[in-house]
Order: structure tokens, then C-alpha cells, then sequence
């Protein structure tokens, strides 16, 4: 048994770092700039789609959490109807990514949103697992 366990450290002692790093999902930050008493996000349906999200779903929780109003311009654009700070609105993207992005087990961004039987789920397509959320889908 020793002998396994000297020959797995050599080996993973050739391997490069690289195989190491687990993050490979980074969570997107927003552009934007404030226009006199609005926000404007150029980038917030690059957002949803980065999260793999619906843009609905996404506008409702950033609106929410913001609790500001808010509409999407067919440019793309959300423009905010109060001047939020960009570091605010980062945070409630990382919120929004922990609570329906990342899977709680193993922390991968491979998951989707489903409803069984009136109750919404995340399920993971890396490890199999499956999570009650409070989306509503």
C-alpha cells in the first residue's frame, strides 16, 4: 500500500498545476454607466445568458433585490430607475448565481431549473443532485 500512495504523489507531483484549479466559471461583472438619475447595464442579457438563466427570471431577482424599477431596452441594455452603484449590483449577480446557478454539492455551474409537481428544483447535470429553490419558473 505504501508503495501506491509513493507512486500517486510522484504522479501527481508531474501533473501541472492546472489540473489542480477547479474554477473554470467565473461570475460575470457588469458595464455600465449612471445617465443622470439611471443606471444603465449594457451587458445584462450577456449576463443571463452567461448564467444560462432566463433574462425574466434574472430581472425579476435583480429588480427585487434592488428594489428598484427597472425595464429592458431592445438594445439589451437594463436601465434602473434609481443610481445604484455598480459594486451593488455585482453583489446581487453573485447572489443570484449562488442561490440558482451553482450547484449547493459540488459547486459546479451546471444546472438547470425544473418544476415537478408544483415545486421547483435545481438539478445538477455534474453530479446528479437536486435541490429545492424558490424560483419561479
Amino acid at each position: 500500500m505504501d508503495d501506491y500512495q509513493k507512486m500517486l504523489g510522484e504522479v501527481r507531483k508531474a501533473l501541472p498545476e492546472i489540473v489542480f484549479i477547479k474554477e473554470r466559471f467565473e461570475i460575470p461583472k457588469v458595464l455600465g454607466h449612471i445617465q443622470g438619475n439611471r443606471t444603465v447595464i449594457s451587458n445584462f442579457l450577456q449576463i443571463a445568458s452567461d448564467l444560462r438563466r432566463e433574462a425574466d427570471h434574472f430581472l425579476k431577482y435583480v429588480l427585487k433585490e434592488l428594489a428598484t424599477p427597472g425595464e429592458i431596452k431592445k438594445s439589451g441594455a437594463l436601465i434602473l430607475g434609481t443610481r445604484v452603484p455598480a459594486s451593488r449590483i455585482n453583489e446581487k449577480v453573485r447572489q443570484f448565481a449562488n442561490e440558482f446557478v451553482l450547484c449547493s454539492e459540488c459547486g459546479k455551474p451546471d444546472t438547470t431549473l425544473i418544476r415537478e409537481e408544483g415545486i421547483n428544483y435545481m438539478k445538477c447535470t455534474a453530479c446528479g443532485a437536486k435541490n429545492v429553490v424558490k424560483a419561479k419558473i
